[in-house]
C-alpha cells in the first residue's frame, strides 16, 4: 500500500522540524534526544561491529545499554567479527543484541550453493543483507547509524536526520556524521575500547 501525498508532505514536515532543532548540536545531546524523548522504546541501531562500530555503539550504551542493536550476519562473517561482537557487548553491557541473517527459503531458492556472490553481487547484497534488514527494522521508527560524510561521495551532503523508508516514514539517525577517521580512532583511544582484530591483520 502506497504512503498518500498528504502523509509523505506530513513526515516531510517532521523531519524538517527535528533537523532545524538538532542541527549542529553534538552527537552525544542529539542521541539523547533521540532514545530518551524522541523515539522513546521505537529507536534501533544498526551495527556491522566493523572497525568503527565501537565509537557509536559505547555512546548509546552510555544512554542505554538496552536499545537495540540489530546486526546483520550475512553468513560470510569472518570469525573475528563474530568475536569482536560479543567482546564489545561485554565491554559495554549491551543487552539486546538481535543477531539477524538471510532466511532459509531465501538461501534455498536464490541460492543453494552459496556462490551467489561470484554470479550477481546485487542479488546476494539483497537476499543476504536487504531482505533481512527490512524485516528486522519492523514497528521501529527510527534506525541510529554509524554513517559518516567523509566515507563516500553520496554522504558528503547528509543530515543529522534522514529519511530511511519512505513507506514507513521510519528515519534514520546520523550522529557520527561530522567524524572523520582520525577523530574516531581518538574516541577509541580516549575511551580504551577494544579493537577489531582484523585492523592489525
Amino acid at each position: 500500500m502506497s504512503v498518500s501525498i498528504d502523509s509523505r508532505q506530513q513526515q516531510q514536515n517532521f523531519l524538517t522540524d527535528l533537523n532545524a532543532r538538532y542541527q549542529g548540536q553534538a552527537a552525544d545531546d542529539v542521541l539523547r534526544a533521540m532514545i530518551e524523548h524522541e523515539f522513546f522504546e521505537r529507536i534501533c541501531v544498526v551495527s556491522s561491529f566493523g572497525s568503527e562500530s565501537s565509537v557509536l555503539l559505547h555512546k548509546v550504551a552510555q544512554i542505554d545499554p538496552t536499545v537495540p542493536v540489530i546486526f546483520l550476519n550475512t553468513g560470510k562473517l569472518f570469525g573475528e567479527t563474530l568475536r569482536y561482537r560479543d567482546r564489545i557487548q561485554a565491554a559495554l553491557g549491551l543487552s539486546d543484541i538481535r543477531a539477524i541473517g538471510p532466511h532459509p527459503d531465501d538461501l534455498k531458492q536464490l541460492d543453494g550453493q552459496g556462490d551467489l556472490w561470484t554470479r550477481s553481487q546485487d542479488q546476494c547484497c539483497h537476499i543476504r543483507k536487504v531482505l533481512p534488514q527490512r524485516r528486522a527494522l519492523k514497528g521501529f521508527e527510527a534506525v541510529i547509524t554509524g554513517r559518516k560524510r567523509f566515507q563516500t561521495a553520496a554522504r558528503e551532503n547528509m543530515r543529522i536526520i534522514e529519511a530511511e523508508d519512505a513507506e514507513t516514514g521510519r528515519v534514520r539517525i546520523n550522529p557520527l556524521m561530522d567524524y572523520d577517521l582520525a577523530g574516531l580512532n581518538a574516541y577509541i583511544e580516549e575511551h580504551n575500547l577494544p579493537r577489531h582484530p582484523l585492523v592489525k591483520d
